[in-house]
């Protein structure tokens, strides 16, 4: 039996729905895309790589904050 890991199918269908042309896109379909890319985010987060990304990020922040003073 063949599974697919959710988030994985979802970030190919980001993947491919970012690629279109800007001009292409409706609003609706603008719509659709932070929709997924938002459920993508909570199936990744609780991961260690989501938690990896979140340790990144908030080194980066803070790092840019720190830089500002």
């Amino acid at each position: 039996m063949l599974t697919i890991n959710v988030a994985v199918l979802l970030a190919v269908i980001i993947v491919l729905r970012l690629r279109r042309r800007t001009e292409a896109r409706s609003r609706n379909d603008e719509k659709l895309t932070v929709l997924i890319v938002l459920v993508f985010g909570i199936l990744v987060a609780p991961t260690a790589f989501g938690q990896g990304v979140l340790d990144f990020v908030g080194e980066l922040v803070s790092g840019i904050s720190d830089s500002s003073r």
